[in-house]
């Protein structure tokens, strides 16, 4: 190994216990990490091949978009959705109580508290499970397997336009909202529901609504609506965590919450600890739409540490925009705008939880197909990059294998693996921070036997 290089050769092993197929293709894993809304009681002929064909990974149900008629039809419409799909999907609801209820009295079930009636005029765990126990028992009917609640945003502002004039939050206090959060998740948890955290870091102070806008609580924002959060995953909450629309400068200045990796991967995992699923609020809404380009926020948020990008809609230009997301990661990925390692982490989670609240039950179905099933280079992330990037590679078949790096003219400049590997997915990374080497373009090859597969790097000093 050349000493003027500092090489990382970290091995990923696939374990059956967390993943569905390395088999699978990175299309499918892809698609397993989007999310969408259609109108109508029935599958339109688009939504329904995005299920059967695309390995969509969910779908949100609205009232609003005449989804939900009664009892029995959403019951039908969650079985159907179940039966046509390639792999057994997320079906998801909001179903927080009181304005934001998808299930109600106007749909065959009944009229459920706010948040804040519960929190803060009632104050007791016994009303709070009531409440939480009746609503996850109307879902458990339904055939939904995640609710898009509760909200752990506090109170900060009672005249927040989405959170405190909604009445969505339960208390100013945190460890009031840890409590009723913490009741509320006991009983979806009774019935096998996954529950979700929302609007991390905190929408409570918020002086605008993201639906309409770009949302600032720099200002607002204190930290201590975090602490429902840390409490929370303290105490062993890992389902999901919905990440908001939302600007903050002391944490990231540049990003708002869904886009920033300062925020979702550096903050919630990193410093909080978070090992569950992450997903992001509504990718149509205007803090986002207003701001970015269509591309850059699927690449921002996907490279931010989000498994789920949630959209709530069917169609982009009149075509499938869940195909045209997901063409978007793969060519971004291809292009090593996008590593391949966020795909394969985030793809492995989702089927882990999965596996773990049934959703998938033919287990067998996916463990025969568990390692990887090809020799792939991937493109190198990030592309351009200085000082350092990460060339990730696969093997089917353990081999001799050899990664080497070599400048326009052909020259070897660095041997970045060269020993026998068993079956696995690989990260290697070439860092040139010591190096004399000039900006410019660089080639690596990965040699298995007599087969080799090369991609073109540029290095921008």
């Amino acid at each position: 190994m050349h000493k003027k290089y500092s090489f990382i050769i970290v091995l990923s092993f696939v374990s059956l216990c967390i993943n569905h197929t390395q088999a699978q293709s990175l299309k499918d894993k892809i698609g397993q990490m989007i999310w969408n809304a259609f109108n109508g009681t029935k599958l339109n002929d688009t939504i329904r091949v995005d299920l059967k064909n695309r390995n969509m990974g969910g779908v949100i149900l609205y009232s609003s978009y005449g989804n939900l008629s009664n009892p029995a039809q959403i019951k039908q419409l969650t079985d159907t959705i179940k039966n046509v799909s390639k792999t057994a999907p997320f079906i998801s609801v909001d179903q927080e109580g009181g304005r934001v209820a998808r299930l109600s009295k106007s749909n065959g079930f009944a009229d459920s508290y706010t948040a804040y009636t519960l929190g803060t005029v009632i104050n007791r765990e016994d009303s709070t499970r009531k409440s939480a126990s009746t609503m996850a028992s109307w879902l458990k009917q339904c055939g939904f397997n995640v609710n898009l609640a509760p909200v752990a945003d506090v109170n900060v502002n009672p005249t927040s336009p989405a959170i405190g004039t909604l009445q969505r939050s339960y208390s100013q206090q945190p460890s009031v909202v840890f409590n009723h959060t913490k009741w509320f998740i006991d009983e979806f948890e009774k019935k096998n529901i996954l529950t979700c955290l929302k609007h991390f870091p905190g929408h409570g102070s918020a002086m605008q609504d993201s639906h309409l806008g770009f949302t600032d609580i720099t200002l607002t924002w204190a930290d201590s609506e975090l602490i429902p959060y840390q409490l929370l995953i303290a105490n062993g909450y890992n389902d999901f965590i919905m990440i908001g629309h939302l600007y903050n400068s002391f944490l990231d200045p540049v990003y708002p919450g869904t886009l920033s990796k300062k925020i979702v991967t550096d903050l919630l995992r990193t410093q909080l600890g978070f090992s569950g699923l992450i997903i992001t609020d509504a990718m149509l809404m205007q803090a986002i739409t207003n701001n970015y380009g269509f591309d850059e926020a699927v690449v921002l948020a996907v490279n931010a540490g989000n498994d789920i990008l949630l959209y709530n809609s069917t169609l982009r230009n009149n075509s499938s925009l869940f195909k045209q997301v997901t063409n978007i990661i793969e060519q971004k990925v291809n292009e090593g705008k996008i590593p391949v390692y966020r795909i394969n982490e985030s793809y492995n989670r989702i089927i882990q939880y999965k596996k773990k609240y049934g959703i998938i039950t033919d287990v067998e179905q996916y463990a025969d197909q568990s390692l990887p099933s090809g020799f792939e280079l991937y493109q190198n992330y990030p592309n351009p990059f200085n000082p350092s990037t990460i060339i990730s590679w696969q093997i089917a078949v353990s081999s001799y294998v050899t990664l080497k790096v070599y400048d326009l003219l052909g020259r070897e400049i660095a041997t970045l693996v060269d020993e026998f590997k068993p079956v696995g997915i690989y990260h290697s990374t070439f860092n040139t921070q010591h190096s004399k080497l000039s900006s410019g373009v660089y080639y690596y090859t990965l040699q298995i036997g007599g087969n080799t597969k090369t991609k073109k790097m540029i290095l921008m000093k």
